[in-house]
């Protein structure tokens, strides 16, 4: 008997090496500088998208030149103008009902509209804001209700598919996939208790198929489907709520949904391990599975599911900037391929975006430290290297394999890698050295020194970093002011934002921060075992970015950093100043750091070197020290298991830095866009006087978590989202004062703002503070 059973259609060809993404603000920042000419009203929608466009083709043209092959889609097609969360809200149209207005009848924002749900307007504050994942990447939170709709709203996928095809290039569109969407997204105000959004997981998936079959139509073989939420235990939904969601979910994608209907789908898990999940993800009808083989480790026996599918091994360290030992590498990849996989494919573990683009354009880099390093470009050409010698074979790639072990060995024996006199007092700290005394008695102590009101005002540290700042910081760097002509100039500002808090009738100020290009650049500038770079610029959100330090040695201070700006500032005012210091855990969360011993050892050597600032700053007559930890969220492990290890180094590490002083001296610290309910235990054990907490964009919703938890000490839940170019209302921030006293108990109060100010204009920070003020006085009187 013949057997008429129709045959699947074979597996569209994969690439033998590729990427999850790249960066995407531009090597000089462009889309930043357009996206914000086109805020100001200095440009148009059609000159924006213009821009976009040219970065797309350069990017795919750089990644041909890299080695990535054009015929296959080894090019991912991962671009986004803000957000590839909210990329994914205006795909499936579930825009908040405050912005409604912005959609056209088919649901679509133009980029207005899309950059409006960022960034808010008047009264309707933009989507919430907070950490994705373990990293410095901030996306926007959807809001998801029993009743939101979902449609297909965007082509933009699709249109950048053809984009390329154009050109002559296959490329892989990637989307945000729906369980992690939903996992992330928080319910609307009106949702009713016990609602989650992933409820709504069967109402979504007509949208994704929508836009499979659209991608198919159009030629797509492959597509990228980022389902991140897999790895972790620590996105409100449970391990194994999300697994049968996947099942779910890939189950109408890749099963009813089935080729030619639809493109061969890679279902990517990057920033950590699949662990339990695996068996679930391998028992679907995906083609491709993209493992984290940097964060998580290659499976050790053979996975039922797995044979037939395409394996994609994350060895190369997307989110990190250290050359890899390739023949290391190599050997995993050779397991990987005893599995059983139909193949076997070389691969990042994360998107690149997390890293500068390259090398080439840091001519000043020492050039020791330069052989260590690889960044997004460099990483390529690892991933192009790896896939010659799995297709080829070892004996292809001899040279290269020499080379990168060569370059990775000669860091242990560099000068300044290793500094006896640095590990000898860390292995000398005793017990004592991360302590202070009691609370109560620091209380007192300091109620009598500091003689502050209820209600105290304040700012989280920095002001905004005007026109005039950065030419003058440029000019010195250039050379064209002398050392005491820079001084006066940063002295100058400094004086301005001092009469301007006490004008506004601030209770504790700040200096302003004017001589500070970034809050952790800062520091490493001035810290042995650091370096710095020109050009490494990596996007923190939206059209921000940062360039991360290198923390390449041990740690040590060589001479006070911040004592003689607090002196200056303190002697123009006879209010309290703060002295203002970065954390050693966000420190280390905000560098490219060292990869070849343990971080608490790092975040050690680094709270030394705070501890000797501080210790400085007290004998200058600084009464209070602010010690910001806005990263100590950002790293917790994604997997629960893993939590308490981090948590011990990471709070003993600011306890260290700060546990020398007196009892009267007020020690502060300042957390930001993070669920912080999941580790107040933590944030109680940081010890800190004082704790400002992000809680405009979120309505207080931290309160809840601090009065459930009886936390004792002194806390500011921030008044004024400083993310926002919107100038709160006077009666907006009364409101959210009001909730704040009526759920914790006024003596431990502060009122700041949720961040520093440094990224807005003094335009939004003027009256925006002295609504803070107004409405704080508004508040204390019917104390």
């Amino acid at each position: 008997m013949t057997d008429t059973t129709p045959s699947a259609p074979a597996i569209p060809a994969f690439p033998a090496g590729s990427v999850l993404g790249y960066p995407r603000i531009g090597p000089r920042r462009e889309l930043k500088k357009a996206l914000e000419a086109f805020w100001a009203g200095r440009t148009s929608a059609d000159e924006v998208e213009a821009v976009a466009a040219d970065l797309r083709r350069r990017t795919r043209t750089r990644l041909a030149e890299l080695g990535l092959a054009t015929d296959v889609p080894a090019i991912p097609s991962a671009f986004s103008f803000y957000d590839q969360v909210l990329d994914a809200t205006a795909l499936v149209g579930a825009v908040p009902a405050r912005f409604a207005d912005l959609q056209d009848a088919d649901g679509r924002l133009d980029l207005a509209g899309y950059s409006t749900v960022a960034r808010g307007r008047g009264d309707d504050l933009p989507l919430e804001m907070t950490k994705w994942f373990d990293t410095n990447y901030h996306y926007l939170v959807p809001e998801i209700g029993p009743d939101t709709a979902f449609r297909y709203a965007s082509d933009r996928p699709v249109a950048e598919f053809t984009e390329a095809l154009a050109e002559g290039v296959l490329t892989r569109p990637v989307v945000v996939g729906p369980v992690t969407y939903l996992a992330l997204a928080k319910p609307t105000e009106d949702a009713p208790a016990g609602f989650s959004p992933i409820d709504r997981l069967d109402d979504i998936l007509p949208v994704y198929a929508r836009l499979l079959t659209e991608l198919a139509a159009a030629g797509a073989t492959w597509v990228q489907i980022d389902e991140p939420a897999l790895v972790s235990d620590s996105v409100g939904v449970s391990p194994d709520v999300l697994a049968e969601a996947a099942t779910r979910a890939y189950r109408v994608l890749a099963t009813e949904l089935a080729r030619p209907q639809r493109p061969a789908i890679l279902l990517a898990a990057p920033y950590g391990d699949l662990g339990p999940t695996l068996p679930a993800v391998a028992a679907t009808d995906v083609e491709g599975l993209a493992l984290d083989l940097v964060r998580g480790d290659a499976p050790t026996v053979a996975v039922t599911g797995l044979a037939g599918k395409t394996l994609v091994g994350g060895v190369i360290d997307g989110h990190n900037i250290w050359r890899a030992d390739l023949d290391k590498k190599l050997a995993i990849l050779e397991q990987l391929e005893t599995l059983g996989a139909a193949a076997v494919t070389v691969g990042t573990s994360t998107s690149l975006f997390h890293v500068p683009h390259t090398l080439d354009d840091e001519p000043a880099l020492d050039r020791t430290l330069v052989q260590w390093l690889a960044f997004a470009d460099e990483k390529v050409r690892e991933v192009a290297t790896l896939a010659e010698g799995l297709t080829e074979g070892r004996a292809a790639i001899h040279e290269q394999l020499l080379a990168a072990s060569d370059a990775v060995n000669s860091r242990a024996t560099a000068p300044g890698v290793v500094r006896p006199e640095v590990r000898e007092r860390v292995a000398a700290l005793t017990d004592e050295q991360f302590r202070r005394g009691p609370f109560a008695g620091r209380k007192t102590a300091q109620a009598a020194r500091l003689q502050l009101p209820a209600l105290p005002t304040t700012t989280i540290g920095s002001f905004p970093q005007t026109p005039e700042i950065r030419k003058a910081r440029a000019a010195f760097g250039k050379g064209e002011l002398t050392g005491a002509q820079y001084e006066d100039e940063m002295k100058a500002e400094i004086r301005r934002v001092v009469e301007l808090q006490e004008r506004i009738g601030l209770d504790v100020l700040v200096h302003g921060e004017p001589e500070r290009n970034d809050m952790v650049q800062y520091f490493a500038e001035n810290l042995d075992g650091f370096t710095v770079t020109q050009n490494g610029w990596v996007q923190s959100y939206g059209s921000r970015c940062t360039r991360p330090s290198i923390l390449w040695g041990d740690v040590s201070r060589p001479a006070p950093i911040t004592v003689a700006w607090a002196q200056y500032a303190q002697s123009l005012t006879d209010k309290h100043m703060k002295g203002m210091l970065t954390g050693p855990v966000t420190i280390l969360a905000w560098s490219f750091v060292r990869d070849d011993q343990p971080l608490g050892d790092t975040a050690n050597q680094v709270a030394l070197a705070l501890r000797d600032e501080i210790t400085d700053l007290e004998a200058a007559g600084i009464a209070i020290v602010q010690v910001d930890e806005p990263a100590i969220r950002e790293l917790l492990p994604l997997r629960e298991k893993d939590h308490a290890a981090y948590l011990d180094w990471s709070v003993r590490s600011f306890r260290l830095a700060t546990a020398g002083v007196r009892e009267d001296t007020q020690i502060h610290t300042h957390l930001c866009y993070s669920e912080f309910g999941e580790i107040m235990e933590a944030i109680d054990g940081l010890d800190a006087d004082v704790t400002s907490i992000e809680a405009a964009r979120s309505k207080m919703e931290i309160l809840g978590d601090i009065a459930a938890a009886g936390y004792p000490r002194a806390v500011g839940p921030g008044v004024y989202d400083i993310h926002s170019p919107r100038v709160p209302s006077e009666a907006e921030v009364t409101e959210l004062l009001t909730e704040a006293v009526r759920t914790i108990d006024v003596d431990q109060l502060w009122v700041n703002p949720d961040c520093g100010l440094k990224t807005r204009r003094y335009e939004e920070v003027t009256p925006s503070l002295e609504h803070l003020v107004t409405a704080t006085r508004t508040v204390r009187a019917t104390l």
